[in-house]
């Protein structure tokens, strides 16, 4: 292709950019000046802030796939060993993505209500707050590290690897947390792409790290030619590492841009406290805290899971790790319209707009159900491609092929629980959603799961799930008609 043709089409794919993004900005100003605005607006505005969050969201799951693929290359052992601490990886994580929100929602309410000053104030109080307990996380995380995998009932011959593996994701708990809070800021100011595009380079960046630092020095045969390509040989942890430079990478970038060029969270054209004060805390503990227990009550329920799963032998350790981040292909797009959910309805309540504050609530609930509906149809036929990419071991394959074609039928409701939660964190109604994911997670799944365990195997594992996510669908919408949700509106007039 000639370099000006290639030009041309560069400038005119950023033209294009920088138009929807004039679009989406034009119709979230709709929502903070009052004026009424059509279904056709509403919808526009709902799928141009779900495309980026959802390609956002897919990007993780790439990079979750290359890491699975990598290390599962190196065989059974190294897979099962990540899969062991998964869980508690994702609760760690979960607990910083919910101090993120006790604050970016804030952000949301009072850009709904034009208070850009009170926003800022919030991002530089936030950024101090969350930065402080993602360090006693990562204290928390590397000091439990060494005994975790025991806690697990994990064989012995992997505890090693687990434990470095996690050593290492505690360690950069810190840079996660800022990468988090950076993107949730910017997209509850209506910037979703921003963090998608950071996202794609980290999946590149992961892949790249992980290329030097997973493989031994080696030769690489290319038709006659063989070339040479260095490598530290460092097995699991370097697949840790790798993905933490690259989060390192995107953090730093996101956090540029957030604070130098957000036109309206940015903070070098004014000075104020970075001290968090009583009440901007207290908000974010209303808003965060139900959101960290829901983590935790989640997390710890996976965390069992895993203890069920890990007496049925390393090959179910692993199937069921693969499948889990398989799966996540499907559901990673509702939590994508979520997000866009968040942002949605949390700038109509601050701007006080209670119709489109439900309207906006049932239509990305509804998209999020027929998207992730057409993801597990598509997972259910092509099960044996996505678990083949990622192990060569066919025992485990067989028992990952399983599991995904048995949880392919949960995916609509799935997404009703997935987008209906995030309504309620736009709404700042996050204590009840709380308990009715516990009741669901622990008295559902797990009491199932633990029942069919013994004489089904994994499938009775995964049968258990996905029962309890269909109930969880179930209660979720209901909750969401019956729009108790919406009672919290006068607590976050500015």
């Amino acid at each position: 292709m000639p370099f000006t043709d290639l030009c041309m089409q560069k400038k005119f794919g950023i033209s294009l950019m920088e138009k929807n993004r004039n679009q989406a900005d034009g119709l979230l100003a709709l929502i903070r000046e009052g004026k009424p605005m059509t279904f056709g607006q509403q919808l526009r505005l709902t799928v141009a802030l779900s495309v980026p969050a959802v390609v956002m969201q897919l990007s993780s799951i790439v990079m979750q796939y290359i890491d699975a693929s990598m290390v599962g290359s190196l065989g059974a052992d190294a897979s099962a060993s990540i899969g062991l601490v998964s869980t508690t990886t994702w609760l760690f994580s979960g607990l910083c993505g919910a101090a993120t929100a006790g604050f970016s929602v804030q952000v949301a309410h009072r850009i709904g209500a034009t208070d850009m000053q009170g926003a800022r104030a919030v991002l530089r109080q936030g950024i101090v707050a969350t930065f402080l307990f993602s360090a006693l996380l990562a204290i928390i995380g590397v000091g439990i590290s060494g005994a975790l995998p025991g806690w697990l009932g994990g064989d012995e011959r992997i505890h090693r690897d687990a434990s470095l593996y996690f050593a290492i994701y505690a360690s950069f708990l810190p840079v996660l947390q800022m990468s988090f809070l950076s993107g949730g800021m910017l997209r509850c100011s209506g910037n979703m792409r921003l963090p998608s595009m950071v996202a794609i380079l980290m999946c590149v960046l992961d892949v790249v790290f992980n290329f030097f630092l997973i493989f031994p020095s080696r030769y690489i045969h290319i038709g006659d030619s063989s070339l040479f390509m260095p490598g530290a040989g460092w097995g699991v942890e370097g697949a840790a590492l790798g993905t933490a430079l690259a989060e390192l990478v995107a953090a730093g970038l996101l956090m540029w841009y957030l604070c130098t060029r957000s036109p309206e969270l940015r903070l070098t054209h004014e000075r104020g406290r970075f001290r968090p004060t009583t009440d901007t805390l207290r908000r974010a503990l209303r808003i965060g805290f139900p959101m960290g227990l829901e983590h935790v009550v989640i997390c710890g329920a996976q965390i069992m899971t895993t203890v069920i799963v890990a007496p049925l032998g390393i090959f179910s350790i692993a199937a069921n790790s693969f499948a889990i981040t398989a799966e996540s292909l499907c559901y990673m797009p509702g939590y994508g319209i979520a997000d866009a959910a968040t942002t949605l309805v949390g700038q109509s309540m601050g701007a006080g707009r209670k119709d489109l504050t439900r309207r906006f609530a049932y239509i990305t609930v509804f998209m999020g159900m027929a998207v992730m509906g057409v993801m597990g149809a598509l997972m259910y036929v092509a099960a044996p491609q996505i678990i083949g990419v990622m192990t060569p071991v066919e025992e485990i394959r067989e028992l990952g092929i399983m599991a995904l074609r048995i949880e392919a039928f949960a995916e609509p409701m799935f997404a009703a629980a997935i987008v209906a939660y995030g309504v309620f964190v736009g709404a700042a109604d996050t204590l009840v959603p709380c308990l009715m994911n516990f009741f669901s997670i622990w008295a559902v799944r797990l009491s199932l799961a633990a029942w069919l365990a013994p004489s089904m195997g994994l499938k009775g594992v995964w049968v258990a799930m996905c029962v309890e996510l269909c109930f969880r669908g179930m209660i979720f919408l209901v909750r969401l008609w019956r729009g108790k949700w919406m009672k919290g509106l006068h607590f976050f007039k500015i």
